[in-house]
């Protein structure tokens, strides 16, 4: 199934996406909603193929898709998981997983806007492959880790390059507001398939910048779980970013780095397509009132 979340005029609801369309299941169970996290925290997902069947159908070019997970628990990244990227970022591999945080409320979803901040123009993109967490769970092997991913999307780990380099965890630069562009949805695990096998490319307007295959991750998806759970819980609903290939802005002579006016558009074979314009930061996202 392809599972998404998306506005309605009472709020969020969850849908499952079939081919132009999207069948409305909160609309025809209330408790499964609002959206991918809160269904997969009830352990209510096998629910949803049946209310899907008896949910009135919407064209899905007429809704407005958001982040599938609203606010995740977790929001995490990894750095240098990608030879290629590596390489072109002239460093070492890494001798162990390099983790940050991308902090929730940078959650946005296809389509919607990242915002160029006022604080810094040094904005790049890196589309990646994420997972989401199905189950609770603690020290999990990599050998059972795909029992826990309830499914995969799309991220666009959109990074403030100056303020990236200004902390060695990263996160500040990595968590302005709109800058965790997620979606279009999830591919549950059992639609997708082996993740270890994709092409992702990524193109900013017409140029195609990114254009590799999740056979280089360095760590790859299970790897990740069992190293994650070796410290802390991962819950339902945890998002986890795996990485971006070679192609960054910030590693382009010159830098190809994003300013208003720019579409980002990312595409993972079996998933989708993740796609969002670029502009400055508007003046009513703003501090107080």
């Amino acid at each position: 199934m392809k599972l998404a979340t998306f506005e309605t005029a009472d709020g969020h609801h969850l849908g499952v996406v079939e081919g132009d369309s999207i069948a409305d299941v909160t609309a025809a169970d209330a408790a499964l909603g609002p959206d991918v996290g809160a269904v997969l925290a009830s352990g209510r997902l096998g629910d949803i193929a049946g209310a899907a069947t008896r949910a009135p159908k919407l064209a899905l070019d007429d809704v407005t898709l958001a982040s599938p997970v609203l606010r995740p628990p977790k929001f995490l990244a990894i750095g240098l998981n990608y030879a290629k990227h590596v390489a072109e970022s002239q460093m070492d591999k890494p001798a162990h997983q390099l983790w940050f945080n991308k902090q929730s409320t940078c959650a946005i979803g296809h389509r919607a806007a990242i915002h160029v901040p006022k604080a810094s123009s040094v904005v790049d993109y890196e589309g990646e492959l994420a997972f989401v967490i199905g189950r609770r769970c603690r020290h999990v092997p990599a050998s059972r880790a795909a029992e826990v991913i309830a499914g995969y999307t799309i991220c666009n780990d959109v990074s403030v390059r100056d303020w990236q380099m200004r902390a060695p965890t990263m996160t500040m630069g990595k968590s302005f507001d709109t800058h965790g562009p997620l979606g279009p949805w999830v591919v549950t695990a059992d639609e997708l398939g082996d993740p270890h096998r994709l092409s992702l490319r990524t193109w900013v307007n017409d140029d195609l910048r990114q254009d590799g295959k999740t056979d280089d991750l360095i760590y790859d998806c299970f790897d990740m779980v069992e190293h994650l759970t070796t410290a802390f819980t991962l819950e339902p609903g945890d998002v986890i970013s795996t990485g971006t290939p070679a192609g960054v802005g910030i590693a382009m002579k010159p830098p190809g780095l994003l300013k208003a006016g720019d579409v980002v558009r990312i595409e993972i074979e079996g998933i989708g397509v993740l796609e969002n314009p670029v502009i400055d930061e508007p003046d009513t996202a703003e501090g107080l009132d």
